[in-house]
């Protein structure tokens, strides 16, 4: 069985300045835990958002080039139980 989570933009340091620069995966694509689905990158630094665990993703929420807010829902994944 299966479950579906959504995956949030994580807070690195309290910085809002985030850009969502490029998705590494596309809906329908399966992933491994650890995987980077998006890297992101703010003035200080450059970080992934990654898969918790092995899934496929099912929906992406913010486009490539966006600026999104900490907390704002980027992707939902489908995750084995």
């Amino acid at each position: 069985m299966s479950k579906v989570i959504d995956l949030k933009i994580p807070d690195i340091g309290g910085n809002d300045g985030i850009e969502l620069v490029k998705w590494n995966k596309k809906p329908g694509d399966s992933f491994r835990a650890g995987d980077e689905l998006c890297e992101l990158v703010t003035d200080k630094a450059a970080f992934a958002l990654e898969a918790p665990q092995q899934g496929k993703l099912v929906a992406i929420y913010i486009d490539e080039k966006a600026h999104p807010k900490v907390g704002e829902l980027a992707a939902r994944v489908e995750i084995a139980d």
